[in-house]
């Protein structure tokens, strides 16, 4: 059983990871809770649209908020992810590219 845990992440891109895309959402944190950043398990299916939001289900269940004008990260999550890259995730330029790739698919 899958339990769905949604968020909305601060700053959010697409990564590619050999045929898989995630999400790589950055968070900002306030004085006692520093910035942090997740990494979801894949995007499962095409992503619905709700306004300027994009939905992103993942294979975990998880369900991913994502303003279109939050495409990006934050400087801490610009340093997790220059590691990760280091282990073969590729970060897309835009959320277009993938959009287009996944209406294809559907």
């Amino acid at each position: 059983m899958h339990l769905s845990t949604e968020c909305t992440p601060h700053r959010w891109i697409i990564v590619e990871q050999g045929d898989i895309h995630k999400i790589f959402a950055s968070f900002t944190g306030g004085y006692l809770d520093g910035d942090s950043w997740r990494l979801n398990s894949g995007i499962y299916g095409t992503p619905e649209i709700d306004g300027d939001y994009f939905i992103f289900n993942g294979y975990s269940g998880s369900v991913y908020r994502c303003h279109k004008d939050a495409y990006g990260t934050t400087g801490y999550g610009a340093f997790v992810l220059s590691d990760l890259s280091d282990r073969g995730l590729k970060p897309l330029k835009g959320y277009e590219e993938y959009m287009e790739s996944a209406a294809l698919q559907s």
